[in-house]
């Protein structure tokens, strides 16, 4: 569980997902105006919303968690602008994803 001090940042708008480490702190910076060195948690969805990456800098380095979801897609939370925050339990329903429909054999 992530601790309820910890600020999660949702970018609204999809990203580039051949973008690693500095790609992404840059994105947190240029996209949701946030410093990724202030801490927090940055996360970020590719343009299929099949995929979630989240991103955060620590005093020793850089982390990055990757999932690729297969029978789901990812839904945003909404917002006025580019980013929007959440909590660990918001972060915890957007992680799962919604189930995609099934398509049905004609």
């Amino acid at each position: 569980m992530i601790p309820a001090h910890v600020r999660i940042f949702v970018c609204t708008e999809p990203v580039d997902f051949r973008r690693g480490f500095d790609g992404l702190a840059l994105a947190a910076r240029e996209r949701l105006g946030e410093d990724p060195r202030a801490g927090g948690l940055f996360v970020f969805t590719n343009r299929r919303a099949t995929g979630v990456k989240i991103v955060w800098l620590e005093p020793t380095g850089c982390c990055l968690l990757y999932k690729r979801l297969h029978q789901a897609r990812v839904v945003l939370p909404t917002g006025d602008g580019p980013g929007v925050r959440i909590d660990g339990a918001e972060l915890a329903r957007l992680l799962q994803g919604v189930p995609r429909p099934t398509r049905s054999a004609a």
